[in-house]
């Protein structure tokens, strides 16, 4: 009986039937790699074999991952990583410890050039770890664990008790350390996510224009109090069943999606008010930055729905680098050169409306639904600062109409969006039946380009 766990017979789960074809043999080495197709795409597969000192890697099994990069780098092909690895072999002593290092330096090499996606099936430890956090996406199965040091080192060394799956399963990645983009509920989920997630790497296609309209409206509360969830709004905007959620737990008041519009490969930075009213938070402004530059690594154009009141203020914030973290949202939006659409739903105030993709980092168009209001900052909040003297001599009982009145006076004076439109960082207003079509002729019109940077875990 064939083990469940052997690596070839994992890689032919992956590929497409019959396109499974081995570049290096099979021998004690604790690892394979095999060339394939993913949904008619070309693909470059290497797996653990845990059948072998537990998937350990020494030299040799090192030289096999090398190998299987210098084919996917020579002809620019995604590589696919299956883990399922104890880490170093420990009879190697250095050895394999250098040989995880030329293992990672083919990661770096290839960074930014080439897709590097990560299938997590068992228990992967130590240099094993390191090899899925420096690839660009990770699925993590359910008996998947990722983790540096196992639960018996961390008893000697802390007195902490855990198991692995608490130490490094998928509840531990899933909200807490940001590292599996994907957590799949079985194993072979996770193997149609990988094959998913290749085809839109691999086959990005061409951007067809004349789609299908649909109302967003419906997904968006008049009130800009209102929290909602903007995941209906961003699968009604791509191609329906095509669309991929990275990092769904870790920072949910940011939402990053990959999939397609118009039969192209997109992705999609969203602000989630369902979650701290959708504000940007250190956490946010990191997983945002590094899903911005991924995209544009591969020439992925960008589609950036804003709907923020600010920043997340407070002493907490500050000190986990509120100002550090966010910085790389604005770095990554001014460095990318993809085509990038910013759709304005119903408000984006001060800074946050400078850090999701506006005209001053380079925007490709910017647009706005007819009620929307870009500002400093909310208008009541802005008179309380700009007539705190008048207010505070106004009853109590009738300072929140006067805060109103002046809030409407304040806005009228502001401009808002048609400010916003007479300077030139609003590119127009859209309607929201129009807002897939106008977004796929903007992405249509830019001409195609690509970021020449690599993708490091920020």
């Amino acid at each position: 009986m064939t083990d469940p766990k052997d690596p070839e017979l994992r890689i032919a789960k992956l590929v497409d039937a019959g396109t499974n074809h081995l570049i290096t043999e099979r021998d004690q080495s604790g690892m394979l790699a095999a060339r394939g197709k993913i949904k008619g795409n070309d693909v470059v597969v290497f797996a653990s074999d845990p059948t072998v000192q537990g998937g350990a890697l020494g030299p040799e099994g090192a030289k096999v991952i090398v190998e299987a990069y210098k084919v996917a780098m020579a002809e620019q092909l995604p590589v696919i990583g299956i883990w399922h690895s104890g880490g170093a072999r420990l009879r190697d002593g250095v050895l394999s410890l250098h040989a995880f290092g030329e293992v990672f330096q083919s990661f770096i090499t290839a960074s930014g050039k080439i897709p590097q996606l990560s299938l997590v099936l068992g228990p992967t430890a130590g240099g094993g770890a390191y090899g899925p956090a420096l690839t660009d996406v990770v699925v993590l199965a359910p008996e998947g664990r990722i983790f540096v040091t196992g639960p018996d080192v961390v008893k000697s060394v802390t007195g902490e008790n855990v198991d692995m799956a608490k130490l490094g399963g998928p509840e531990a990645h899933k909200k807490n350390s940001g590292l599996a983009h994907i957590i799949a509920t079985s194993e072979a989920e996770a193997f149609e996510d990988i094959r998913k997630l290749a085809s839109l790497f691999a086959n990005q296609g061409h951007i067809d224009v004349k789609l299908e309209d649909t109302d967003l409206a419906q997904f968006v509360p008049d009130s800009r109090k209102r929290v909602y969830e903007v995941h209906p709004l961003v699968e009604e905007l791509l191609d329906h069943d095509e669309s991929m959620e990275l990092l769904a737990d870790w920072a949910p008041n940011m939402l990053t999606a990959i999939g397609r519009l118009g039969g192209r490969t997109v992705g999609v930075v969203a602000n989630n008010p369902k979650y701290l009213g959708g504000v940007l938070d250190a956490a946010a402004g990191e997983k945002a930055a590094r899903f911005v530059r991924m995209c544009d690594a591969f020439g992925i154009p960008l589609i950036v729905i804003a709907d923020v009141s600010g920043f997340l203020p407070g002493v907490g914030q500050e000190w986990e680098g509120a100002v550090r973290r966010g910085a790389k949202l604005l770095h990554a939006f001014g460095e990318a050169v993809v085509p990038r659409v910013t759709l304005i739903t119903r408000h984006a105030y001060g800074g946050a409306y400078v850090a999701m993709n506006s005209r001053a980092l380079g925007a490709t168009k910017v647009f706005a639904w007819p009620n929307a209001d870009v500002a400093v900052m909310g208008s009541v909040a802005a008179v309380r600062v700009l007539h705190r003297r008048l207010l505070a001599d106004v009853p109590q009982d009738q300072r929140e109409f006067m805060e109103l009145e002046l809030a409407a006076k304040h806005e009228q004076e502001s401009g808002g969006v048609q400010k916003a439109i007479e300077i030139g960082v609003v590119d127009s207003v859209i309607q929201p039946d129009k807002t897939r079509s106008e977004i796929a002729r903007a992405i249509a019109a830019a001409p195609y380009r690509r970021g020449a940077h690599g993708n490091i875990p920020l």
